[in-house]
């Protein structure tokens, strides 16, 4: 009876999630759009970076490569890097260096992340520039020629202030196959798209690898050093713009991310250096959020050999997570065999956020780039 009534619940839960939770399962997949009717504004890319030398350099050149007629010129912050990341840089740009400015940084004061610290450099160098709009890209993003013309396309076409797109991941190895469509679906889920882009909810949330942001919405909030100590900064930035003005997120065919996972590990790890700061560092969160991936993604599988009704429910529950990820695995042209397995890379989720508490427990949450960002006090 109890077996019944949970598979009962798990199947409640995904019609909840599949019929009124903004459609995550579906988000906007936005291409190359035209900017041939629009004014092209100033605009000031600004790249911060940490030791990226092994990939920085293609997309200095994709950067340097798009087709916009409008001044366009590229900040990279070198954060302090130690494997020739600007010299790398430079030879990318050879030819072309009047459209780049490379920022070296000043030591991280208290108070900041890295990042943040790096991007309030960028748009305080790049502000220099006058220009309408910044890109904030990270340094293993790719664009296509007409990249930033479709952002900025977007933006003019529905008065937004920024505009954040997630990139296609790179999805080649088999970890990266098992756990990266699985890692977007899940964001959507937590953040649908439907109503991040409404303005009447207060849903909001960012992709930060590919983000276009009004100069003028960005001074109103105070600028980077309104988010300087966020870990989550792509969201905390939606949030607070969307305070003062409207936003839209989607998906995005036209750039893509080159930076490789270290196997399961290296996923592992992307997730473990936010999800307990995601929680708020609440025990209880942890606990129930733990539980409700248990009932929603593990139960299924687990209650559709126990027979009778309890059976019945797994299974229809365990269809339509089945169903919900395939719209993702296409995006990600990952094959729909893929599909049934989603509880097994819950529980893998699961093992990461567990990972994230114990991390933080011990003084080395939230470590990127040799830097601990999120520790316990």
């Amino acid at each position: 009876m109890i077996a019944a009534w949970i598979g009962a619940l798990s199947c409640v839960i995904w019609c909840y999630l599949i019929m009124a939770r903004g459609r995550f399962w579906r988000p906007p997949i936005s291409g190359a759009v035209s900017s041939d009717q629009i004014p092209l504004p100033r605009i000031a890319v600004v790249v911060p970076a940490r030791n990226e030398a092994e990939v920085i350099a293609p997309v200095i050149r994709s950067l340097l490569d798009q087709d916009y007629s409008a001044p366009l010129h590229i900040f990279v912050v070198d954060d302090h890097s130690e494997d020739g990341t600007a010299e790398v840089v430079r030879e990318a740009a050879s030819g072309r260096e009047e459209r780049l400015t490379i920022v070296a940084s000043e030591p991280l004061p208290e108070g900041w992340t890295g990042k943040m610290w790096a991007l309030w450099q960028g748009t305080r160098r790049a502000a220099e520039f006058e220009p309408e709009y910044f890109l904030l890209t990270d340094a293993d993003i790719v664009h296509n020629p007409t990249s930033i013309s479709s952002m900025v396309a977007l933006a003019k076409a529905g008065n937004l202030d920024l505009v954040s797109m997630m990139v296609r991941l790179r999805c080649e190895s088999l970890a990266e196959r098992a756990l990266i469509p699985a890692f977007v679906f899940f964001f959507f889920m937590l953040y649908p798209p439907e109503w991040v882009n409404d303005s009447k909810k207060r849903t909001a949330a960012a992709a930060g690898g590919d983000i276009l942001i009004r100069a003028d919405a960005l001074a109103k909030i105070g600028g980077i050093a309104a988010i300087r100590n966020e870990l989550i900064d792509d969201c905390a930035l939606a949030r607070k713009i969307k305070e003062v003005g409207k936003i839209r997120m989607g998906l995005t065919r036209e750039a893509s991310s080159i930076r490789s996972y270290d196997g399961f590990g290296g996923i592992g790890s992307m997730i473990s250096r936010t999800a307990f700061y995601q929680l708020r560092h609440s025990v209880w969160l942890l606990i129930g959020t733990l539980l409700g991936l248990a009932i929603t993604y593990m139960a299924p599988p687990i209650l559709v050999f126990f027979g009778g009704w309890a059976s019945v429910w797994a299974g229809v529950a365990w269809m339509l997570m089945t169903v919900a990820i395939c719209p993702m695995l296409n995006f990600f042209s990952v094959s729909l065999v893929w599909a049934p397995f989603l509880p097994l890379v819950a529980m893998f989720y699961a093992g990461a956020t567990i990972h994230s508490a114990i991390q933080y427990w011990l003084g080395r949450g939230g470590n990127w780039k040799d830097r601990a960002q999120d520790v316990h006090p």
